[in-house]
């Protein structure tokens, strides 16, 4: 077990090394390639209202003008040991790990992102935690119950779940419950969780299910074929042929089998909205990563979507890195592999 996660390890280092390097050719060498000059680079990091003058020199003085392997050098550097960046007649020091300065705030990217993290983080778990319960029971449920009225109704409305957009069943909900109703809070209200939970809660009820109704029906669907697949293998004919209680059959066997590719979605999922759920925040006005990227886009901030970009990797690699260990608990042949 500890040779198998030294080996993630190892490899999420090098998928690390591999997402800067794509995030530098998407910014920096996919524009130059294209086209684009070192004065049309920096203008993407000083905004709309620049000079001609302005923008040469900031180009200049970030190095745009420079071998494209000098560039990379430095653009991990300052991830590593922080960067220097002019700021007129000044220069402001990006500490470690520097994942950009914006020159419109006049600040690093980094604690920006770290300020709205508590938002996506809390939206993204309570949220993973009703659509894994609820579309994993479900699919068992439909599994067991197979041509059933319940697995019917169920698997229509998996299907709905995920055919309808978030950003239209945000606004219906919201609609419903929020202003014809007032059973939940208005969107655009969040409450950190260590001055009050209770109310915390209260503003991202509302979130959590409906972000939750588009993740579990995806992971109904998942569950039912999983478990139709298991139930029907010859270990567990033998698991009932000993006499095992139905309930140890269905959980400790058909459903630890059917987990493995659960687990490889609900990693990417959650690996994803960490990175910022952008629907969701932008529909319900949170102030997370994701509404903090979409003003990023239309305020032309190149340093702030650069920042997100690479902050979302990290938490991919992360979110993959743990559920490779959980194969290896869920599974034990993961493990001999």
């Amino acid at each position: 077990m500890t040779v198998y996660v030294v080996r993630r390890l190892l490899a999420a280092v090098v998928l690390l090394l591999i997402v800067t390097a794509a995030c530098f050719v998407i910014f920096f060498l996919v524009p130059r390639l294209g086209g684009a000059t070192a004065e049309d680079l920096a203008s993407r990091y000083v905004g709309k209202t620049a000079d001609a003058a302005t923008i040469h020199d900031i180009a200049v003085k970030l190095g745009f003008t420079e071998p494209i392997y000098v560039q990379y050098g430095r653009f991990l550097r300052g991830i590593v040991a922080g960067a220097d960046y002019p700021t007129g007649p000044t220069t402001t020091h990006c500490p470690a790990p520097c994942f950009g300065y914006s020159f419109l705030t006049q600040n690093p990217v980094l604690p920006d992102i770290l300020s709205r993290l508590p938002v996506t983080m809390s939206l993204a778990a309570g949220a993973a935690v009703i659509w894994v319960v609820a579309g994993v029971s479900t699919g068992v449920l439909s599994a067991l119950r197979r041509g059933s009225i319940f697995d019917r109704a169920a698997m229509g409305i998996s299907l709905a779940g995920v055919s309808l957009p978030i950003f239209f069943t945000g606004l219906l909900s919201l609609s419903i419950f929020s202003y014809a109703l007032g059973i939940t809070a208005p969107g655009g209200s969040y409450t950190p969780f260590e001055q009050n939970p209770a109310l915390w809660a209260y503003d991202l009820l509302l979130p959590w299910i409906t972000l939750a109704f588009l993740y579990a029906a995806g992971y109904a669907r998942l569950t039912r074929a999983g478990m139709l697949d298991t139930m029907g293998e010859d270990f567990i004919r033998t698991a009932r042929a000993k006499g095992l209680p139905e309930r140890i059959v269905v959980v400790k066997h058909g459903l630890r089998s059917a987990l493995t590719p659960i687990l490889t979605i609900f990693g990417l999922d959650l690996g994803l909205l960490l990175g910022g759920a952008i629907l969701t925040e932008s529909t319900f006005s949170l102030p997370g990563i994701g509404k903090y990227s979409v003003d990023a886009i239309t305020n032309n901030d190149l340093p702030k979507v650069l920042g997100v970009v690479l902050v979302g990797g990290l938490f991919i690699i992360i979110a993959n890195l743990v559920v490779d260990v959980l194969y290896a608990v869920v599974d034990p042949r993961v493990r001999l592999s």
